[in-house]
């Protein structure tokens, strides 16, 4: 019976996902996101409890990949296309239709993670649920105007360049931060505890906006840490 839980939590995963995607259509951005960030916890303890059960199978990680191109590929992806249609309005306009890049290369991103195994202790490319919730923080950041910079997320412009940056990022061979601790001292997980710690006070001062901040510092990090550490994969 075990070895049914983590399995039936990535099963909801999946459910969460298609509940984001009918709120999406719908043009319920935030409870969109909200699924979103339901999913990123399902993600989480799936593995969690698989690991904890010791009842981690093949068949787990094949449906883990499928229930993630759907929650964190194409139900942010929708987001960004409901986004896009409020912005270009009706009819055919190509810039409505980027946003589909975000599942399409979310599938490649998630396929290449099965098979790349450079993979066990870091990211190669924007892990898709990061990307799902950088995209899941977006409505939340409209609706309350963070800072003051809501109109940002909304332009024309913001709306054709991050579909394209983001397709970039999730296949890029950029080597990203994995919060993977063999041990927990000081010394070799320097960047974990600082992304962990900035992240979680950036999310106190900024609220919605510091999960966005909190990813694009992930990026960033990781970036210093292979400029300072250049051997390390």
């Amino acid at each position: 019976m075990k070895t049914h839980i983590p399995n039936a939590l990535t099963a909801l995963n999946l459910v969460f996902g298609c509940f984001s995607i009918i709120d999406a259509l719908q043009g319920n951005l935030t409870e969109a996101s909200l699924w979103i960030g339901g999913a990123a916890i399902l993600d989480f303890f799936d593995g969690f409890v698989a690991r904890l059960l010791k009842v981690g199978s093949e068949l787990g990680k094949q449906l883990d990949s499928l229930a993630d191109v759907v929650s964190f590929g194409v139900a942010p992806g929708m987001i960004c296309y409901a986004m896009a249609g409020q912005c270009f309005g009706e009819g055919f306009c190509i810039n409505k239709y980027l946003p589909f890049l975000i599942p399409a290369f979310s599938a490649v991103r998630l396929a290449k993670f099965n098979i790349d195994t450079r993979q066990s202790d870091s990211f190669i490319g924007l892990p898709t649920p990061a990307n799902a919730l950088f995209i899941a923080s977006i409505p939340f950041i409209i609706q309350h105007n963070s800072l003051g910079i809501g109109w940002l997320f909304e332009h024309r412009y913001f709306l054709i360049f991050f579909p394209l940056l983001s397709a970039y990022l999730l296949v890029a061979e950029l080597p990203l931060l994995a919060l993977k601790f063999k041990h927990f001292k000081w010394i070799g997980n320097q960047f974990r505890y600082i992304l962990i710690l900035t992240s979680i006070l950036s999310v106190i001062f900024f609220q919605y906006l510091g999960v966005a901040l909190a990813i694009v510092f992930y990026v960033l990090l990781s970036v210093f840490q292979q400029m300072i550490q250049p051997k390390r994969i």
